[in-house]
C-alpha cells in the first residue's frame, strides 16, 4: 500500500514538473525526482510506474531513469536484470502501441542504449543483445503503429551505435569503436537492405497510400530516417565534425557493393523523391546526397562512370521537372546534391558523361535562377557556388577530350551573382528587409567562392564590374553634388550598390593567387583598383558631413585583399597594376601606394571613432602592414607615419579619448603594438626619441597619479580616473608586446619603474573587485614579465630581474589577498574572479620560467617576494572548486602550465605544502590526466613525472643513503611532508597509477610517450599494488587469453631496473609501446573481455 501511495506521489511530481506554471513548484518537483533516481529501489519503482501506465509523464520518467541506470558502470545491474529490462521494453511496446510519442522515443532510446552497452555480453554462449533484427521483425509484420515502432527501434539503435555518449567518452573510445564495428559488420547492411525493401514496397503502393493520415506519413518519415541513419553511419570511426559538410566521403564497406552496383538503390530514392509529397521528399534527397558521396574506391573506373551517368541523369530529370524545388527543404538538399557532384567526382569524369552538355546547361540555368531569387533560401547558395568554384578550379587539370563548356556558362553565373546582389539593394532599403550585408560572415564566404568563379573568363568579369561601377559611381556623384535636395533613400541605395561592388572587386583581386595570372589580368586589376581609390577620395572628402559605415567596411576589406596580393615582400614591383595606378592617379611605386593606405588609416581613426567595427578593422590593417620586414621600413619613411608617431593623442585620434566605452578600448593595444613596431625601426639606442614618443603616456600617468592621490577625498573623479587607467594599461601592454629587443624593452622598463608601478598597484588596491580595471593591469604585468625573444637579458651588475619579479609578486599578492574575500554569484564566477586568477597564474609562470632571476637568492637574503607569491598561488588555488579547473579552458591551461613549472624548478616549495594542499594538487593532476585537452594532459604527465621522481629519490635516500657520503654542514634537511602524506593516503598514487595504465591499455592515447614517463616511477613506488592489479587484469580475461596477457606484463618489465635513470626510462618507454601494441591488436580480435577490465580499472 505504501508503494501505491509513493507511486501516486511520483506521478503527481511528474505532472508538476512538466505542466506547472509555477517555477518554484517545478524546481521542487525536479529536486524530489532527482532524489528518486538515486535511491536504491529505483528499478522496482520504475517497473511499477510503467505497469500502471496512468500518466505519460511518469512513463517518461521511468524510461529515462532506467536509461541512466543502464548507462552507469556495468556493476550497477546484473546481466540477468539487463536482459529482463530489454525484453520488458520490447513486450511493453508491442502490447501498448498507442503510447505518446515522447514515451515511445524514451523507451526506444532505452532499448538502443541497453543493446549497445551489452553488445559483447554472452548468456549461455549466445550474444543476447544482438538478435535485434529477428526480434524487431515481429513489429514490422504488425499494424502501422507496430511497424513504426519497429522502424524507430532500428533507427535509434543505428544512431546510438554511431554516437559517443558522455559515458563512452569517459570510458574507452576503443571499446566504443569495437562495438560500432561489430554492429557495422554483422547487422547494419541487413538493416539498410530491410529499409530499402520496405521503401520499395511503399514506392509500389504510393498511389494507394494516404499521406495525410498521420500514421502512414509517420511511418514513411521513420523509414526514410532509418535509411538516412544507415548511410550517415561513421563507418571507419573518423567521427567527422558534422559542420564540415562539404568534405564528406561516405566510407561504404566493400560488402555493400551489390547495393550500389545495380543502380536500383539510386533509382529507388530518385523515384521516391518524385512520388512523395514535399514533407517527405527532402528526406529522400538527403539519402541521395549520401549515396552520391560513396567513396570512389568502391567502384572500378567503368563502374564509376556508369554510376555517375545514372546520378547525372537523375539530377537532370529533377531539373527538367522542377516543381518540387519550390519547397525550401527540397531545394536545400538538392543544392547539397549538386555540390557533391564535384566534391566526389573529377571534372574529367563529369565531362565524359553522355548527357553532360545538357546537364551543365540545366545546372547553369538553375544556378542563375537561384541567384536571381536572392531572398529564397539564402543558406543554400553556398552549395551552388561551391560546385562552380570547384569546377572552375579544376579546369587547368582536365585532360578529357570532351569540352567542359565552363567558359560558356561560368560568366553567366558570375553575372547573375553580381547583378542580383545589386538589384537586391533597392528592395532591401525600400521594404526595410534584413540586409544580407549585415551577415558579413556569409558574404565573405560567398565572395571567396566568387573570387575563383570570376577568374574564369576574367576579361568578361572585369568589363562587367567596370561598367556597373562607373554607372553607380556616376549616379552617386550626381546625387551628392545635385543642387536639388535629394531623398536620403536614393543616396542609401547607391551607397549599398557601391558597397557590394567594392566587396566584389576586392574578392576579384583576391582571386589572383589561385590562378597563374597573366599581365593582362593585372592590368584589369589596375582598372578596378583605380576606381575604388577614386571613390575613396570622393567619400573621404565628405566624411565631415558623415559617411556610410558599410561602404567603409567594404573599403577596408578591399584594402586587405589588395595588400595581400600587391603589397609586401613577395610582390613583383613592376606589376601592371602599378603602371595603371601611375597613369590614372600618379602613384608610381609601392611607397606612394602605402601612403594612400596610411592616409586612409589616419582618416578612419580620426573620423570613425564612434564605430568600433571600423576602428578595429582599420587597426588590423595597420597591424598587418607593420609586420612585414621591407614594408615596415618603407612605412617609416612616410610623413604620415611620422605624424602618427608624434601625435598619438585623443585630439587627433578620438578613439584614444575617455569618451569611448570601456568595452571599445580593447583595440588600443593593437594600435600601440603597430606604433611600437614602427618606432623600433629607427629607434636604436636613442633615448630622447623614446622619451618624446612617450610624452602623451607620461602626461596621462602623471594625471592619473594626481587623481589617485586624492582618492580618499570627496573631490575624487573615480570614473574618469578609472577610464584613463584602463586605456593607459592597454596602450602600455601593446607597446610592451612590440618591444621585443633588449634595448627597447629596457627603455620601457626604466620609464615605468620605479616611477609608475606604484600607481598601478594603488589602482589594484582601489578597484580589485572590478575586472574592467584589473584585467588590463594584470595583463600589462603579465606582458612585462614575459621573456619574449630573450629580451630580458639583464647585465651582470643589474638587479632589474629581481626588481621586476618583486613588482610582479606585489601585484599578485595585492590582487590575490583581496579577491579571495570577494563573493560573486556562480554565473559570474569566471569574469569576476577566475579570469583575474588565471592571469595571475600565467604571470607567475612567465616570471618563474623566464630564466632572468636566480630564485635561490631570495631565501638567502631573507627576501619574501618569492614565498609571498607562491603562498598567494596556494590560497588562490584552494579557493577554486576542483571542477572549475577543468571547466574553464583558459584557467586549466594557465594552472597546469604553472604547476609543471613549479614541479620542475620549485619542488622544495611543493614539498613543504600542507597535506590538504598537496592532496588537492595530486587530485587535480589525476583529473587532468583524462582531460580532453591534450596540452593539459601532457602537462599533467610532466608534472607527475617530476613529483614521482622527487618522491622516489627521497625514499631511496631515506632508506639507504650512500656509504661515505657526509651531510653538508648548514644545509636544511629536505622536508619529507610528502612522504608522510603518502603513507597516510597511499590510495592517491594508486588511483593515478590505475588511471594512467587504463588510458595506455584501453583508450585512444594521444600522448603515449608523455604517459610513459611517470608510469615507471608510479610502478616502482607502488609495486605491491601494481602486482595485484596485474593479477586482477589477467584473471578477468577468458582462460585461453590469460597466458598471453601474463606474458605481455612480463615483457613490460623485462630488463627494467629499480631506478629512474634516463637509460632505464627509455627502455621502459620502448617496452610500453610494444605492450600497448599487443593489447590493441588483441582488442581488435574477436572476444577480448574489455568491459570487465576497463570497468574494474576505472571503478
Amino acid at each position: 500500500m505504501a508503494d501505491e501511495q509513493e507511486v501516486q506521489q511520483l506521478e503527481l511530481l511528474c505532472k508538476q514538473l512538466y505542466e506547472s506554471q509555477d517555477s518554484a513548484q517545478r524546481a521542487d518537483a525536479e529536486k524530489a525526482l532527482v532524489g528518486f533516481q538515486d535511491s536504491p529501489d529505483t528499478l522496482a519503482k520504475c517497473q511499477l510506474l510503467l505497469d500502471r501506465g496512468d500518466s505519460c509523464y511518469a512513463q517518461l520518467l521511468a524510461a529515462t531513469t532506467l536509461t541512466k541506470l543502464v548507462s552507469r558502470s556495468a556493476q550497477g545491474l546484473s546481466l540477468q536484470q539487463r536482459i529482463d529490462i530489454r525484453n520488458y521494453v520490447l513486450n511493453y511496446l508491442a502490447t501498448r502501441p498507442k503510447l505518446s510519442n515522447f514515451v515511445v522515443q524514451a523507451l526506444v532510446t532505452l532499448f538502443a542504449r541497453i543493446s549497445k552497452l551489452g553488445w559483447f555480453d554472452t548468456y549461455k554462449d549466445d550474444f543476447v543483445f544482438r538478435n535485434v533484427v529477428a526480434d524487431i521483425s515481429k513489429f514490422l509484420q504488425g499494424s502501422v503503429e507496430h511497424c513504426m515502432i519497429g522502424v524507430q527501434l532500428l533507427s535509434q539503435l543505428t544512431c546510438e551505435m554511431n554516437q559517443i555518449s558522455e559515458t563512452d567518452a569517459n570510458r574507452s573510445l576503443t571499446k566504443h569503436r569495437k562495438i560500432a564495428s561489430s554492429f557495422r559488420d554483422t547487422q547494419l547492411f541487413e538493416i539498410f537492405r530491410l529499409s530499402c525493401s520496405l521503401l520499395g514496397t511503399a514506392r509500389e503502393n504510393c498511389k494507394s497510400l494516404n499521406f495525410s493520415d498521420e500514421g502512414q506519413h509517420g511511418l514513411m518519415t521513420q523509414l526514410l530516417r532509418l535509411a538516412q541513419n544507415c548511410l550517415t553511419f561513421d563507418f571507419i570511426g573518423t567521427s567527422t565534425d558534422e559542420s564540415s559538410d562539404d568534405l564528406c566521403t561516405v566510407q561504404i564497406p566493400t560488402s555493400w557493393r551489390p547495393a550500389f552496383l545495380d543502380f536500383t538503390t539510386l533509382k529507388l530514392f530518385f523515384d521516391l523523391y518524385h512520388s512523395l509529397p514535399n514533407t517527405l521528399s527532402s528526406l529522400a534527397l538527403s539519402c541521395l546526397v549520401q549515396i552520391a558521396s560513396v567513396r570512389r574506391s568502391l567502384f572500378s573506373n567503368t563502374e564509376r562512370a556508369k554510376f555517375l551517368t545514372h546520378l547525372v541523369n537523375g539530377v537532370k530529370h529533377i531539373l527538367q521537372n522542377p516543381q518540387g524545388l519550390s519547397d525550401p527543404g527540397n531545394y536545400h538538399e538538392f543544392c547539397r546534391l549538386l555540390a557533391r557532384l564535384k566534391s566526389n567526382y573529377q571534372l574529367g569524369e563529369l565531362v565524359m558523361v553522355e548527357n553532360y552538355p545538357e546537364a551543365i546547361q540545366l545546372i547553369a540555368k538553375f544556378t542563375v535562377e537561384s541567384l536571381t531569387m536572392w531572398q529564397f533560401a539564402p543558406n543554400s547558395v553556398h552549395y551552388l557556388l561551391s560546385l562552380w568554384q570547384r569546377m572552375v578550379a579544376s579546369v587547368p587539370y582536365v585532360k578529357a577530350t570532351e569540352p567542359h563548356l565552363l567558359e560558356t556558362y561560368t560568366p553567366e553565373v558570375t553575372n547573375a551573382y553580381i547583378t542580383s546582389r545589386l538589384e537586391s539593394v533597392a528592395v532591401v532599403v525600400r521594404d526595410g528587409l534584413e540586409d544580407p550585408l549585415d551577415d558579413l560572415g556569409m558574404v565573405q564566404q560567398q565572395l571567396e567562392q566568387l573570387s575563383v568563379i570570376g577568374r574564369c573568363e576574367y576579361q568578361k568579369t572585369c568589363t562587367l564590374l567596370v561598367q556597373l561601377f562607373d554607372q553607380a559611381a556616376r549616379s552617386y556623384q550626381e546625387l551628392m553634388t545635385s543642387p536639388v535636395a535629394t531623398q536620403q533613400i536614393d543616396i542609401t541605395i547607391q551607397e549599398g550598390r557601391l558597397t557590394w561592388l567594392v566587396y566584389i572587386i576586392g574578392s576579384a583581386i583576391g582571386g589572383r593567387m589561385a590562378f597563374n595570372s597573366n599581365e593582362e589580368h593585372d592590368a584589369m586589376d589596375g582598372e578596378l583598383v583605380c576606381r575604388v581609390l577614386q571613390l575613396m577620395n570622393l567619400t573621404d572628402s565628405r566624411l565631415a558631413q558623415g559617411g556610410c559605415e558599410k561602404l567603409e567596411l567594404a573599403m577596408l576589406s578591399f584594402f586587405e585583399q589588395f595588400r595581400k596580393i600587391y603589397v609586401g615582400d613577395q610582390v613583383q614591383k613592376n606589376s601592371k597594376v602599378y603602371r595603371r595606378l601611375q597613369d590614372v592617379l600618379g602613384l608610381s611605386d609601392e611607397g606612394m601606394v602605402l601612403s594612400v593606405f596610411i592616409r586612409k588609416i589616419i582618416t578612419n581613426l580620426k573620423y570613425w571613432g564612434r564605430s568600433e567595427q571600423i576602428i578595429s578593422k582599420t587597426l588590423q590593417l595597420l597591424n598587418d602592414l607593420s609586420v612585414g620586414y621591407s614594408c615596415v621600413r618603407k612605412l617609416v619613411k612616410l610623413e604620415e607615419v611620422q605624424f602618427m608617431l608624434n601625435n598619438h593623442t585623443s585630439e587627433h585620434f578620438p578613439f584614444l579619448g575617455n569618451a569611448v566605452a570601456v568595452t571599445e578600448m580593447r583595440c588600443r593595444s593593437m594600435f600601440y603594438t603597430s606604433l611600437g613596431r614602427l618606432l623600433m625601426v629607427d629607434l636604436g639606442e636613442d633615448e630622447d626619441r623614446f622619451q618624446s614618443f612617450m610624452l602623451p603616456l607620461t602626461a596621462s600617468f602623471e594625471n592619473i597619479g594626481t587623481m589617485l592621490a586624492s582618492a580618499e577625498s570627496p573631490m575624487f573623479a573615480a570614473d574618469e580616473a578609472k577610464k584613463a587607467l584602463i586605456g593607459l594599461a592597454r596602450d602600455l601592454r601593446g607597446l610592451a608586446f612590440a618591444f621585443n629587443t633588449k634595448t627597447s624593452y629596457m627603455m620601457l622598463f626604466d620609464w615605468v619603474y620605479p616611477s609608475y608601478t606604484p600607481i598601478l598597484l594603488h589602482a589594484i588596491d582601489l578597484w580589485y573587485h572590478d575586472p574592467q580595471v584589473t584585467t588590463p593591469v594584470l595583463k600589462l604585468f603579465a606582458e612585462l614579465v614575459q621573456n619574449r625573444s630573450q629580451r630580458l637579458q639583464f647585465d651582470v651588475s643589474s638587479p632589474n630581474g629581481i626588481l621586476l619579479f618583486r613588482e610582479a609578486s606585489k601585484v599578485i599578492c595585492s590582487y590575490g589577498s583581496r579577491i579571495l574575500n570577494v563573493d560573486v554569484p556562480k554565473d559570474q564566477m569566471y569574469p569576476m574572479k577566475l579570469k583575474g586568477i588565471s592571469i595571475c597564474f600565467s604571470m607567475l609562470k612567465a616570471a618563474l620560467c623566464g630564466s632572468y632571476v636566480n630564485f635561490g637568492v631570495f631565501r638567502l637574503y631573507g627576501d619574501e617576494a618569492l614565498d609571498n607569491a607562491l603562498n598567494t598561488f596556494v590560497k588562490l588555488l584552494l579557493s577554486i572548486p576542483q571542477s572549475d579547473l577543468l571547466d574553464y579552458p583558459k584557467l586549466s591551461q594557465t594552472y597546469y602550465i604553472l604547476l609543471e613549472c613549479l614541479a620542475q624548478d620549485h619542488m622544495s616549495f611543493l614539498s613543504t605544502l600542507e597535506p590538504q594542499v598537496f592532496l588537492y594538487i595530486l587530485s587535480s593532476i589525476s583529473e587532468g590526466l583524462t582531460a580532453l585537452d591534450t596540452m593539459v594532459c601532457t602537462g599533467c604527465c610532466a608534472t607527475l613525472d617530476h613529483i614521482v621522481t622527487y618522491l622516489f629519490k627521497q625514499l631511496t635516500q631515506k632508506v639507504g643513503g650512500y656509504p661515505g657520503k657526509k651531510a653538508r654542514v648548514g644545509l636544511v634537511p629536505a622536508n619529507d611532508m610528502f612522504l608522510k602524506v603518502l603513507e597516510v593516503h597511499p590510495e592517491i598514487l594508486q588511483q593515478i597509477l590505475s588511471t594512467v595504465l587504463n588510458v595506455i591499455m584501453f583508450e585512444d592515447c594521444r600522448n603515449q610517450w608523455s604517459m610513459s614517463r611517470p608510469l615507471l616511477g608510479l610502478i616502482l613506488l607502488n609495486e605491491d599494488y601494481f602486482n595485484q592489479m596485474r593479477e586482477n587484469i589477467i584473471r578477468s580475461q577468458p582462460p585461453d587469453k590469460q597466458p598471453a596477457m601474463a606474458q605481455w606484463f612480463e615483457n613490460l618489465m623485462d630488463g627494467i631496473e629499480r631506478n629512474l635513470l634516463t637509460k632505464n626510462r627509455d627502455r621502459f618507454t620502448q617496452n610500453l609501446s610494444m605492450f600497448r601494441r599487443d593489447i590493441n591488436d588483441s582488442l581488435k580480435g574477436p572476444n577480448m573481455n574489455t568491459s570487465s577490465v576497463s570497468d574494474m580499472m576505472t571503478s
